[in-house]
């Protein structure tokens, strides 16, 4: 059995019914339910309590990113002048405002953080690069990866 982030464990219902919804998260309780080998009152009381526990973040749509203009992907390795859980504080809360990363996450390594953002082409990133991610606090240095081919990405988790 799985554990839940509130402690309680994940069954194997409970499992069926995130794979699902992990393939599509457009499918109706009744046709949740039809695949998970339940109830739908049951599919509903689970989904939601897998809602109410964090176990299941949201439902998105994935959207084409060439279809709304920000085709190019741009992977950013930062590195802070300091590393203390002040420069740290500053620097996560600066980003959150930043619309165009998709996602930061701090790295052990070289570099402090990773950054991926996407954009509509290099003069794009150029230009926020110059004007918004170098004056992000405590910035010291930024080293940019322009993606090439996206092998995988968005895959899903494997439980």
């Amino acid at each position: 059995m799985k554990e839940s982030s509130e402690g309680e464990e994940l069954d194997r219902t409970d499992l069926r019914i995130l794979r699902h919804l992990q393939r599509d998260g457009r499918l109706s309780n009744a046709d949740l339910a039809k695949r998970a080998g339940v109830s739908a009152a049951t599919c509903h009381r689970r989904t939601e309590r897998l809602l109410r526990t964090g176990c299941i973040r949201g439902v998105h749509a994935a959207i084409a990113p060439d279809r709304v203009g920000r085709a190019a992907l741009v992977m950013v390795g930062v590195v802070l002048d300091r590393s203390t859980p002040e420069s740290f504080a500053a620097f996560e809360s600066a980003v959150k405002t930043l619309p165009f990363i998709l996602d930061c996450h701090l790295v052990a390594g070289d570099f402090d953080y990773f950054l991926k953002i996407r954009v509509r082409d290099m003069a794009d990133f150029n230009r926020l690069h110059g004007s918004q991610l170098i004056a992000l606090p405590g910035v010291r240095q930024t080293r940019t990866f322009f993606v090439m081919k996206e092998v995988v990405d968005g895959a899903q988790l494997d439980f």
